[in-house]
């Protein structure tokens, strides 16, 4: 898929193992819909004034059982 492809690359650009790159790409493969919603939510905090990296980690706090389910 050319989205994994393009998620692979920018990963590997950031210095990100490619271990965790395969994890993550399976995961977002089981359960795309989760993942959309997570980037939904932590877009509408950041645009609500809230730094990116704190949104990231409320928002999967909020949804941390699911991602556990998916590891």
């Amino acid at each position: 898929m050319f989205q994994n492809f393009l998620l692979r690359k920018m990963l590997r650009l950031k210095g990100v193992p490619e271990a965790q790159i395969e994890m993550f790409v399976r995961m977002m493969e089981k359960n795309p819909e989760l993942f959309k919603t997570i980037a939904e939510e932590v877009e509408q905090k950041v645009k609500g004034g809230m730094d990116q990296n704190s949104a990231g980690i409320e928002v999967m706090k909020k949804y941390e059982q699911e991602l556990k389910k998916l590891v």
